[in-house]
């Protein structure tokens, strides 16, 4: 509550709850929709999961009144198509130059592209060569980027690559779980600098 309040208050435009259990940032689907009632509307709620199980997800969602649903896992495009009414991002681990062929199916879908970890599905606080992602645009989708993005970086990925939206959370930790606000504060200024 307090980590989403602070956001809040600092400028965050989205407040992401995840409910994936192996992770250190895991909460119940009960709490985050308490957080959740409080927030303005105006605040979009994301829901991180990761090869979950649909109708569990779909539970989740309305308890928690989540606006966007973010699959970090091995979802296929087929299972990111049965969220209607819901706004789906996609995320894809970053390992070599970006190969549209393998994204082109996810169609309706947000892409969020973040550092690849073999032990992980994201939340790593570790940068990707940008680089890689000099394709970007040619995709038509709205693009999030994530992995590794701190108040001293952020600028130059928004510059280079142009995002809808960045993403993070693990690099603006005190420790994995708590969000450090001062750096919440320096992220989101820097972002809204470029």
């Amino acid at each position: 509550m307090e980590d989403a309040l602070a956001s809040l208050f600092l400028g965050a435009e989205a407040i992401g709850f995840v409910f994936y259990k192996k992770s250190p940032r895991y909460i119940s689907p009960l709490k985050a929709g308490n957080i959740s009632r409080i927030l303005p509307k105006k605040i979009i709620r994301v829901g991180v999961f990761v090869d979950e199980d649909a109708r569990t997800v779909r539970k989740t969602a309305g308890l928690c009144g989540l606006n966007m649903l973010q699959f970090h896992g091995n979802e296929p495009a087929e299972y990111c198509r049965k969220f209607k009414g819901y706004k789906i991002i996609k995320a894809f681990p970053v390992k070599g130059e970006l190969d549209l062929s393998g994204i082109s199916g996810y169609k309706g879908c947000a892409f969020l592209f973040d550092t690849c970890s073999a032990k992980r599905f994201g939340g790593t606080g570790r940068k990707f060569n940008w680089n890689l992602l000099k394709n970007l645009d040619k995709i038509k989708h709205p693009v999030f980027l994530s992995g590794g993005l701190t108040a001293g970086n952020v600028g130059k990925a928004i510059k280079l690559l142009k995002p809808c939206w960045v993403d993070a959370s693990s690099s603006l930790e005190s420790r994995p779980g708590k969000k450090d606000h001062k750096k919440i504060k320096e992220f989101i200024q820097a972002a809204r600098r470029s």
